[in-house]
């Protein structure tokens, strides 16, 4: 499980290295900081995700600030914007570790496919892994108790 990039500041998660790929995602909102540190399983983690697209973490991770920024578009981040919805006060604290697969996920080949699996199955492993050590989901991967920002809106809006 310690495949995982050091932590980064979110507003340096550019230049991790093959962002570019599919992969998983972990971040953690903490008021230590934790850019450069080796990744580690604790508790200020808050989401896991993963994407298998063709824009890779890179353009998943975008996905996530434009939603948390204020528009749609990321499940997690929208969840995210229900507690946090000051941007800027958020990205203070918000740090991201990536665990990327290189493959091509353009491709119907074998090998291509099987890693893109490997990326599903990962997700699912640290989910397992996040809760065997601290008995639960990560915050805002728990649907149940963490409301999405843009359906509480509409129903105070439409009311």
């Amino acid at each position: 499980m310690n495949q995982f990039s050091k932590w980064v500041k979110w507003e340096n998660r550019n230049k991790l290295n093959n962002i570019k790929f599919p992969g998983i995602y972990i971040i953690a909102i903490s008021a230590k900081n934790l850019e450069g540190k080796k990744f580690n399983w604790i508790q200020e983690i808050n989401y896991i995700g993963m994407t298998n697209s063709v824009a890779g973490l890179k353009g998943r991770l975008k996905q996530f600030d434009n939603t948390i920024m204020g528009k749609i578009g990321h499940g997690g981040a929208d969840r995210f914007r229900y507690e946090y919805n000051n941007y800027d006060n958020l990205v203070k604290n918000l740090y991201v570790s990536i665990r990327y697969f290189e493959c091509d996920v353009k491709s119907n080949k074998p090998k291509d496919l099987k890693i893109m699996g490997k990326v599903a199955k990962f997700e699912y492993d640290c989910f397992a892994e996040y809760v065997q050590k601290f008995k639960l989901l990560p915050k805002f991967n728990d649907k149940k108790n963490s409301p999405k920002y843009s359906l509480t809106y509409k129903k105070i809006k439409n009311g």
